[in-house]
């Protein structure tokens, strides 16, 4: 009885795998055993930056805003603690939002936070 290989299945999953690496250099995007490596690296870079992106918007927030504070007259570290303190809850990213395309709202929201 000959071996079954299950031809079909396998073919499928080598094509989907250099599908993935298609763009890659050289042997990279053609030759299975490499493709896979590379392949399975490119996933766990992109599995980390998808986290490391999160954290350099959030570092960006927090420049603009602090940028637009010091034209308002106060630091980032004052302007969260005085919105703290006055119950304003608005997240990073509206007010570097706002910081950059409402800078008239942004000092009013400076304004009303009372900070000092």
């Amino acid at each position: 009885m000959p071996r079954a290989t299950n031809l079909p299945a396998s073919r499928r999953r080598k094509k989907k795998l250099l599908k993935e690496a298609k763009g890659f250099f050289g042997m990279r995007s053609n030759v299975l055993t490499v493709a896979k490596h590379h392949v399975d690296k490119a996933r766990q870079y992109a599995y980390r930056d998808r986290r490391a992106r999160r954290r350099e918007f959030r570092a960006l927030w927090i420049i603009r805003i602090n940028a637009a504070a010091r034209v308002n007259g106060t630091s980032y570290s004052r302007l969260m603690g005085a919105f703290a303190k006055s119950g304003i809850t608005i997240n990073r990213k509206l007010l570097a939002d706002m910081a950059v395309r409402n800078a008239d709202a942004f000092a009013a929201l400076v304004k009303a936070s009372g900070v000092k």
